[in-house]
């Protein structure tokens, strides 16, 4: 049977952008680990590519699809308008209440986005293929996210999704081991299953393993395998940032072929191979922004590049915090609604125009 291997734009795009991060930085991490676990503290360039231009950068790249677009807006007014709204009242309550409390529960937020983030990259990537299998994969590609993550939360990490003790802690020895056996068991199985359908399709589905096998390597190496703040940042934020702003330029590139329901007409010129630079200009002048008060306001670590007063009154913070935290919260709750393939029909013609003859 001669299928055409499902890809979201293209071979060198989704190997690029999509599924390459994760297996570059992990195999940096790997080379070069002694190197990076001799830093003290992160570099301001490593600080600057990591945190303001990828973690911060992909937030921002999200407002090509909500909020710049007429159509989405038309179509989901009350999302649009609560969303922001409600995280911030909702931030401000949780503050109040106690400043870890607020950091806790968006850090648990922030992890499921980036767990649903790889689960549905898979299922793209798997969308052409037998529904009995189905399950298996998606069970593997959760494991491939939540074991590490149970790891972290058994095991004493020198690292910190926000701020330190942002994660619970637990003893746990029985509920780790079951998750460990299931953990191995289940991409045995899922191996195995992969083989035979190789055997007796002779097709192997390239993108979809790839995604699988790169997700589990960099959160394995990233959180189980180093025990060091660099390296799970790195980890973390390459392999989830680059894809989520590269999904982005996709979709947005595809649209642009469709139709041009940007707020602002112009816009549609930031995605063509030619004009990349100005969309990736544009989300970096808006992280750059926010990092800038994060920075002066808050956390006071570069204050020779932000010199903004910093701010101690509890009272201030307790509005100020979730305010500079909601892109980041917005980002999430959104990322919930905007890809859903079975509600948004257009969303998929759009997605895959450039492979419906394809696959």
């Amino acid at each position: 049977m001669n299928k055409t291997q499902p890809w979201i734009f293209s071979p060198r795009f989704d190997l690029g952008l999509i599924i390459g991060p994760a297996i570059f930085i992990t195999v940096l991490v790997l080379i070069f680990n002694q190197q990076i676990q001799s830093l003290s503290e992160m570099p301001l360039w490593m600080w600057f590519a990591l945190v303001v231009a990828i973690d911060a950068g992909h937030v921002y790249s999200t407002i090509f699809r909500t909020y710049l677009d007429r159509d989405e807006l038309n179509k989901r007014p009350a999302l649009y308008t609560l969303a922001p709204l409600l995280a911030w009242i909702v931030g401000c309550f949780l503050y109040s209440i106690d400043a870890l409390l607020f950091w806790r529960v968006l850090a648990y937020f922030a992890v499921f986005h980036f767990v649903r983030q790889q689960y549905g990259f898979l299922m793209i990537y798997a969308r052409a293929e037998a529904k009995k299998f189905k399950i298996l994969d998606q069970t593997a590609i959760y494991l491939a996210t939540i074991y590490p993550l149970i790891y972290w939360h058994c095991h004493t990490r020198d690292f910190h999704w926000f701020i330190e003790g942002d994660f619970f802690s637990f003893n746990a020895g029985i509920f780790f081991h079951t998750a460990q056996a299931l953990y191995f068991g289940v991409f045995a199985a899922y191996f195995i299953k992969e083989i035979a359908l190789w055997h007796y399709s002779k097709f192997f589905n390239w993108p979809k393993n790839l995604l699988l096998f790169s997700t589990a390597a960099s959160w394995f190496v990233g959180i189980v395998f180093f025990n060091n703040d660099l390296i799970f940042s790195a980890s973390n934020i390459i392999a989830h940032g680059v894809a989520y702003s590269a999904l982005i330029w996709i979709y947005s590139f595809n649209q642009s072929q469709v139709k041009n329901s940007y707020v602002f007409p112009w816009l549609k010129n930031f995605f063509t191979y030619k004009k990349l630079p100005f969309y990736l200009t544009a989300i970096l002048l808006l992280a750059f922004a926010e990092e800038a008060l994060w920075d002066g306001f808050i956390w006071h670590e570069h204050q020779e590049i932000f010199q903004i007063p910093a701010i101690s009154s509890e009272a201030f913070l307790v509005w100020l915090v979730p305010l500079l935290a909601l892109p980041q919260a917005t980002h999430y709750i959104l990322d919930a609604f905007i890809w859903r393939l079975k509600d948004d029909e257009n969303w998929k013609k759009i997605l895959f125009f450039n492979l419906s003859k394809k696959s």
